[in-house]
C-alpha cells in the first residue's frame, strides 16, 4: 500500500510535484491562425484593444495539428486511413503548418519587489513571443525540449487586460516520409522527436508535431525566486520494506535568482519531520546562485520502493526563501527517499539493479509517448502507468526516438512504483548506426546529426533539472541504440550528469555493452516477432535485453474503433494476404499460430482467437525470462508495451486504452510470487521475486480434460527462496499421456497454510500433433454470473457448476447500459479467466469511470461461453 506523507504546513494546492508560491496555467481561452492568413506583425497582433476577426478556438497546450482537428479542418488521423489525407509538410512547406497563437489574460503588475514570470515547458520547434505590443525573447526560441522563462513584470498592462501572442515554428528540417524509420532520416537534423516522420509503429505525424505542445504558465514571486531545486537522498545498507528504518541522508539545493536592482540577504529553508534546515543568502542585484543546505539525517525514514517490492512512499519539502520576515518564494517538492545502485553481474555478463541495497529483477516495458499528437493529460498518464503496475512489470524504458517525459508521467510512476529508464532524443535508424537505402545521407554525415550539439546539450541540462527529483527516475541513457556524437556524450557523462545529477547510472545507449554483453552478435535487441512457446524458454537472447517483444492485435471491439467496417477483413497466413488499412496500420503478422486452433469463421472469431495467442505469447516471454533469473538474465524489457497511435502491433492495450489479453497474460507471468510450467523440460517452477522466504506453500497441480473431468497430478507443500528460482516437479509422462489425442487443461496453484490461493495460472496444452483439437469441439459452459457495487469498485463473481466443462478464457467488460460500449478505462484485477467445474472466481472493476459512468452494465464472454449482459446490483 502507497502511504502518502504530506510534511508541511505550508503545502499549496497547486496539481503538479513541483508547487510554486502563485501559479496558474493557461490553458484555455487561446485562439489561432495561419501565418498566412494574418497580416499583422507580433508586435500589432500583441495589443489588447487589437480586434481578432475570424480568428479560430485553439488547443494549448497541443500541436498544430490538434488545434486543426479540434476545427475540423483534418479528418482523424488515427482512423482508417484519413493520415493520407491530411497535407503533409514536406510537401506544403514549412509556413502550412506555421501558426499564430494568441491568448488574452489577467494579471495586473505586483507592487514593490513582487514579479510575474511566463513560463513555457515546451514549444516545436521555434517560435517568438511578444506581449502587450512587445517582444519578449530577444532571439527565437528553438529546441523542443528547452524550457523558456521570460520575466513579464515590466511588460503587464497597467489595467491587467494583458495579450500573449507567440508564432510557432516547425522544424527547420522535416524530413521525407519514406517508409523507413524516421523518414529519409533528416528529422534528426533536429532536436526533437524523431518518430514524427514515420516509423515501423506509426504512419508521419503531418505538422511533425509543430506547436505549442506543453503548459504554459504565469508565476509570481517576490524579488527572489527558487529554481530548479535539488533533494538527493542517500539509504545506506541492505534495507527491508518493512520495519523500522536506519537512518537515511537528505541532501538539499537550490538556483535563487535576485530579478531585482538591489542586493537582497534572506534565508532558504525547510522543515521536515520536525526538524528545520536554513542557510542565510547574499544575493547581488540580478545575482543568480546556488544554495547547498546542511544535510538532514531522517530517523526511521518511510522509504519509496518500486512497485512488487514495498510501498511507494513519498514525502513534499516545503523549501522557502524568506526575506525581512516575508515569503519570496515558496516551492513543495515532491520526493522519495531511496536509493539506486548498480553492479555488473559477472555470471549474466549484464547490468544489476539494485534499490535500497536488494537486488531487483527488471521487468520492464518500453513505452513512446502517451499520444502521437501530444494531448498528454495527467488522467491519461495515470491510467496508462497503472496498467504497467497492473502487469506487475516494475520499469518503463522511454525510447530516444520520442521526448523526455513530461512531470505528470513521472508522478504516475512515483505513485505506482515504475522505475523509468530515460533516453535522449538519438536512434540508430536516424543517426547513422547503419547502412540504409531509405536514408537520404550517408552514416558519416548522420553520425554527427544534430545540426545543432549546442542546444542539445543545453537542452539536456535542461530537462536534468526538470526532472531529477521524481524517485523514480533511475537511469539515463544517451539514445536509442547508438550514443550521441562524441562532443555531446562527453559533456553528458563528464559535465552535466556529474554536476546535476550524480546519482543515476548512465548508459551510452540503450544495448550497450555496459547494459548488457552481445554474445550472440547482431544488434543486441529483439527479436520482435511472434515466436513459439517453447522459444521463450529455451533460447538464450541478450543478458539484459533493452527490446524483445511480440503480437498485439485487440478485439473485434478494439478493431472497430479505427478500422472502416468495408476493411474489417481478417488477415491470411496462408494466402499471405492482409488488407490495405491493416498494412497501413503497421500489422505484424502472427504467422501461422492461430491455425493449431481451428478455422477462423469470421474476423469476430479471428480476434478472438488472437487474445488466446496474445496472453500465452506474453505469459511465455516473463516466465522464461524470470526461470532464468540471475542465471542467465537480470532483466528484460518488453518491446513494447503500449501505442500513441491505432497500430496494429506491439501493445498491451489500445491507444483508447481498452486491455487485451497480452495484458493479462503478461500480468499473470510477472507476478511476484508465482508457479509456472516449463513446456521445454516439463518441470512445474516457482519464482519468488521478493524478498521474504515463503515457507509451507502447498502446490497443487491438476489437470482438466474437455468436458471437465479432473486428474489430479500433485500436491506437495514446498518454499520459495527469496529473488530466486526453484524447480519442484517434473511431468512429462503424466502429460503426455493426457494431452494426446486433444490436449489438456493445467491448472498449477499455490496455497497458503489458511488455504487461501495466493498464486492461480491456468494453461491450456495442446494434443501431441500441436492442434488444439479440444479447444476446437468444446462443449458449451452455462456458468452464472453476478454483478455487485462495493463501494467505488464492482465484483463480478463467475460461478461454473460441478460437472460442467471449464469455463474458458472469459473476458469481462464494464459497458454502457444504452449504448452497449465499453466504458474505458477501468481497470480489472484479472480478465480472460477461466473457471473450473464446482467454482467461481471473482474480477475485481475498478477506477474512476467505474462509480462516475452512469447506469452501466457488466458483459462477460468466453470461448465456450455465451455472452451475456449482467445488472450490476
Amino acid at each position: 500500500m502507497t502511504r502518502r506523507l504530506i510534511i508541511s504546513g505550508l503545502l499549496l494546492s497547486a496539481c503538479t510535484a513541483l508547487h510554486a508560491q502563485e501559479q496558474y496555467e493557461l490553458n484555455s481561452g487561446w485562439k489561432s491562425l495561419p501565418v498566412k492568413e494574418v497580416k499583422l506583425d507580433g508586435a500589432n497582433i500583441s495589443q489588447p484593444e487589437q480586434k481578432l476577426i475570424n480568428w479560430e478556438p485553439a488547443i494549448v497546450p497541443g500541436t498544430v495539428l490538434t488545434t486543426m482537428l479540434h476545427n475540423r479542418q483534418v479528418p482523424d488521423p488515427f482512423f482508417g486511413m484519413n493520415n493520407n489525407r491530411i497535407p503533409d509538410i514536406y510537401t506544403t512547406g514549412a509556413e502550412h503548418y506555421t501558426r499564430w497563437f494568441v491568448k488574452d489574460f489577467t494579471e495586473v503588475a505586483p507592487n514593490a519587489d513582487g514579479q510575474v514570470w511566463l513560463h513555457f515547458r515546451g514549444v516545436n520547434d521555434g517560435c517568438d513571443i511578444y506581449l502587450n505590443g512587445k517582444k519578449v525573447n530577444a532571439t527565437r526560441h528553438y529546441g523542443a525540449y528547452l524550457r523558456q522563462t521570460y520575466n513579464i513584470t515590466s511588460y503587464l498592462a497597467r489595467d491587467g487586460r494583458n495579450r500573449l501572442a507567440v508564432i510557432v515554428y516547425p522544424p527547420a528540417v522535416v524530413g521525407e516520409p519514406n517508409g523507413g524509420q524516421g523518414g529519409d532520416g533528416t528529422i534528426a537534423r533536429n532536436v526533437g522527436p524523431q518518430y514524427t516522420a514515420g516509423w515501423d509503429w506509426i504512419q508521419p505525424m503531418r505538422d511533425r508535431n509543430t506547436g505549442i505542445w506543453d503548459k504554459v504558465t504565469i508565476e509570481k514571486t517576490g524579488a527572489v525566486r527558487i529554481k530548479d531545486p535539488h533533494v538527493v537522498t542517500l539509504v545506506p545498507g541492505i534495507r527491508q520494506p518493512e520495519g523500522h528504518q536506519a537512518a537515511a541522508t537528505i541532501k538539499v539545493s537550490a538556483t535563487l535568482e535576485n530579478a531585482t536592482a538591489t542586493t537582497v540577504t534572506g534565508q532558504l529553508k525547510y522543515r521536515l519531520n520536525g526538524k528545520s534546515i536554513q542557510q542565510t543568502v547574499t544575493l547581488a542585484a540580478k545575482g543568480i546562485t546556488t544554495v547547498v543546505l546542511p544535510n538532514l539525517v531522517l530517523e526511521n525514514p518511510a522509504l519509496w520502493w518500486p512497485a512488487g517490492y514495498g510501498p511507494q512512499n513519498l514525502y513534499e519539502l516545503p523549501l522557502e526563501f524568506t526575506a525581512n520576515g516575508k515569503t519570496s518564494d515558496r516551492e513543495a517538492v515532491e520526493f522519495g527517499i531511496r536509493e539506486i545502485q548498480t553492479a555488473w553481474n559477472t555470471h549474466t555478463r549484464s547490468r544489476e539493479i539494485s534499490v535500497n541495497g536488494q537486488r531487483i529483477f527488471i521487468k520492464g516495458g518500453n513505452w513512446i509517448t502517451s499520444d502521437a499528437m501530444f494531448r498528454f493529460s495527467k488522467e491519461r498518464y495515470d491510467a496508462e502507468v497503472r496498467f504497467h503496475r497492473d502487469m506487475n512489470l516494475n520499469l518503463i524504458r522511454i525510447w530516444g526516438g520520442s521526448l523526455t517525459e513530461r512531470p505528470e508521467f513521472f508522478e504516475a510512476c512515483d505513485k505506482y512504483g515504475l522505475l523509468v529508464f530515460q533516453d535522449f532524443w538519438m536512434s540508430g535508424d536516424c543517426n547513422g548506426r547503419w547502412v540504409d537505402p531509405k536514408k537520404k545521407e550517408d552514416q558519416w554525415t548522420r553520425r554527427q546529426y544534430p545540426n545543432d550539439h549546442g542546444l542539445f546539450i543545453t537542452s539536456v541540462a535542461d530537462q536534468v533539472k526538470m526532472l531529477r527529483n521524481y524517485p523514480s527516475l533511475a537511469f539515463w541513457c544517451g539514445g536509442n541504440e547508438i550514443t550521441p556524437p562524441q562532443d555531446i556524450l562527453a559533456a553528458i557523462k563528464d559535465s552535466i550528469l556529474p554536476a546535476m545529477d550524480g546519482t543515476r547510472y548512465f548508459f551510452d545507449f540503450s544495448n550497450s555493452d555496459s547494459m548488457s554483453y552481445n554474445f550472440i552478435g547482431g544488434n543486441g535487441d529483439g527479436p520482435y516477432g511472434i515466436q513459439t512457446i517453447e522459444h521463450f524458454w529455451a533460447h538464450r537472447t541478450f543478458p539484459f535485453n533493452s527490446e524483445v517483444g511480440s503480437v498485439g492485435v485487440g478485439d473485434i471491439t478494439s478493431l472497430k474503433r479505427f478500422l472502416p467496417a468495408e476493411n474489417l477483413v481478417a488477415p491470411d497466413f496462408a494466402a499471405n494476404k492482409v488488407d490495405s488499412v491493416w498494412d497501413y496500420h503497421k500489422y505484424i503478422s502472427y504467422n501461422n499460430s492461430l491455425e493449431p486452433y481451428g478455422p477462423a469463421k469470421n474476423l469476430e472469431d479471428w480476434a478472438n482467437k488472437a487474445q488466446l495467442v496474445n496472453y500465452d505469447q506474453y505469459r511465455a516471454l516473463m516466465e522464461g525470462f524470470s526461470a532464468h533469473m540471475w542465471d542467465w538474465y537480470t532483466g528484460t524489457i518488453i518491446w513494447k508495451t503500449q501505442n500513441p497511435w491505432t497500430a496494429l502491433r506491439g501493445q498491451m492495450y489500445d491507444y483508447y486504452l481498452d486491455p487485451n489479453a497480452c495484458l493479462y497474460g503478461l500480468r499473470s507471468g510477472s507476478k511476484p510470487l508465482h508457479v509456472m510450467y516449463d513446456p521445454v523440460n516439463k518441470m512445474i517452477m516457482v519464482v519468488n521475486n521478493t524478498f521474504q522466504y515463503h515457507r509451507d506453500l502447498m502446490l497443487e497441480v491438476n489437470a482438466y480434460d474437455m468436458n471437465g473431468k479432473q486428474y489430479p497430478v500433485e500436491q506437495v507443500f514446498v518454499e520459495a527462496s527469496p529473488s530466486g528460482v526453484q524447480r519442484h516437479i517434473e511431468l512429462k509422462t503424466k502429460l503426455d499421456a493426457l494431452k494426446e489425442q486433444k490436449g489438456i487443461f493445467l491448472s498449477l496453484r499455490l496455497r497458503n497454510l489458511r488455504k487461501e490461493i495466493i498464486d492461480d495460472n491456468f494453461y491450456w496444452l495442446p494434443a501431441a500433433n500441436g492442434q488444439y483439437s479440444g479447444l476446437q469441439q468444446l462443449p458449451s459452459a452455462k456458468p452464472t454470473i453476478t454483478a455487485v457495487r462495493k463501494n467505488k469498485e464492482v465484483v463480478v463473481t463467475i460461478a461454473n457448476p460441478k460437472n460442467a466443462p471449464v469455463a474458458f478464457f472469459n473476458r469481462v467488460s464494464l459497458v454502457d447500459a444504452s449504448t452497449k460500449n465499453r466504458i474505458l478505462p477501468v481497470f480489472y484485477d484479472d480478465n480472460y479467466v477461466s473457471v473450473l467445474p464446482g467454482e467461481e472466481k471473482q474480477v475485481v472493476i475498478s477506477g474512476e469511470k467505474v462509480s462516475t459512468s452512469g447506469n452501466t452494465l457488466v458483459e462477460v464472454f468466453g470461448q465456450n461461453v455465451a455472452t451475456q449482459l449482467v445488472n450490476i446490483k
